[in-house]
């Protein structure tokens, strides 16, 4: 049984060293705390629209008179108002210009930076010393860093998405297309009934919109894929379907089992031996499992490894879109595991909690 390797990413928000000594025992909970909180309103930038927020934050964490942040527009939002505005624009506008620390008697501008780019200014008024204003500066940059990561793995997430609705075989939608036409003439209503099936499998596997749906949702579309390939595979391809009702209803990522199946259909009888392929699904406690094995030629364990850590053959995209988006919604204890040896056929298990919050249907 292969689990995917999945990547670790440290936390980003540490506690500076200095308010991290003098803030022990439970108020370093309370710290941390706020820490998170001021990290998601800065996940729009110093400029956004919660940086207010996150100004005012810093302040009370901080127990100044006054914080700015100023993204690249130099447009200060204010937690708690300074003494002089204008005063503290100038200084804004000087770091932006120079890209180094600005002071004027209690107002000191730091420049924040992200990825070693300047990404903004940072201004309190009161009680910090230099060093300790450039070490908070420091910190709100490593938040814009993970708010930028997070950011661009949601643009990666629905890149995938993109790319996996647009891997619909040609040669399948050739094959099926034939077929049809096959039987125009000599069976009309059958050619009517493969028509529908392939509007129904290309509307699923094209959709634009929706991030979930049931998994009666995604078996709507595999029955309108499986009569397609039936129709192209003849006997060679013989399936057998074990569902239980109690997991019709569970909601996970759109195109999460179509895929499963289909690589099942390509891989262990199109381009493979074997003629059989087995769905179950059923419900273990508060999880869904749902399993895809075919009797074709399986593969090397640790080339199967290769491919859900994205390093195996391009045509296993499907799988590996499917793992990370699996693991990205539910947490890295769900996902695909595969059970495989050469000559054994394959058998692709998904696992996902029958309920989650915020994952719903559309």
């Amino acid at each position: 049984m292969l689990a995917v390797p999945r990547l670790r990413v440290p936390p980003s928000w540490l506690t500076p060293s200095w308010l991290r000594r003098t803030r022990p025992g439970p108020e370093a909970v309370a710290t941390l705390s706020a820490g998170r909180r001021i990290a998601v309103e800065l996940r729009d930038g110093l400029g956004g629209p919660r940086a207010a927020g996150a100004a005012a934050d810093l302040r009370r964490l901080l127990g100044v008179a006054s914080v700015g942040l100023a993204g690249l527009s130099g447009e200060p939002q204010w937690g708690g108002r300074p003494d002089n505005p204008v005063m503290a624009a100038a200084l804004v506008e000087r770091v932006l210009r120079t890209d180094s620390r600005a002071v004027r008697g209690d107002l000191v501008a730091q420049p924040v930076h992200a990825r070693d780019e300047l990404a903004g200014v940072l201004v309190v008024q009161g009680g910090l010393s230099a060093g300790q204003v450039r070490e908070t500066a420091r910190w709100v940059g490593e938040a814009l860093e993970r708010g930028r990561l997070e950011a661009s793995a949601g643009v990666a997430e629905a890149a995938e998405l993109r790319a996996l609705r647009a891997e619909i075989s040609p040669h399948f939608v050739y094959n099926s297309l034939t077929v049809i036409a096959s039987f125009v003439r000599t069976d009309p209503e059958r050619a009517r009934e493969l028509m529908l099936d392939f509007a129904a499998y290309t509307r699923h596997s094209l959709a634009r919109s929706g991030d979930y749906t049931t998994v009666a949702g995604e078996f709507a579309a595999i029955e309108a894929y499986l009569a397609l390939a039936r129709a192209v595979l003849g006997e060679r391809l013989r399936v057998q379907v074990r569902i239980a009702p109690e997991i019709l209803p569970v909601a996970l990522p759109y195109l999460a089992l179509q895929p499963l199946v289909e690589n099942a259909v390509r891989h262990g009888v199109e381009l493979g031996p074997g003629g059989l392929v087995q769905v179950t699904g059923e419900a273990q406690g508060g999880e869904c499992v749902i399993s895809v094995e075919d009797d074709g030629a399986g593969m090397n364990p640790a080339y199967a490894a290769d491919v859900l850590a994205g390093r195996g053959n391009p045509g296993s995209l499907g799988l590996v879109n499917v793992d990370r988006r699996l693991r990205s919604v539910f947490g890295p204890g769900y996902g695909l595991v595969v059970e495989t040896a050469d000559g054994a056929g394959t058998r692709v298990v998904l696992r996902v909690p029958r309920f989650q919050p915020g994952v719903a249907a559309t």
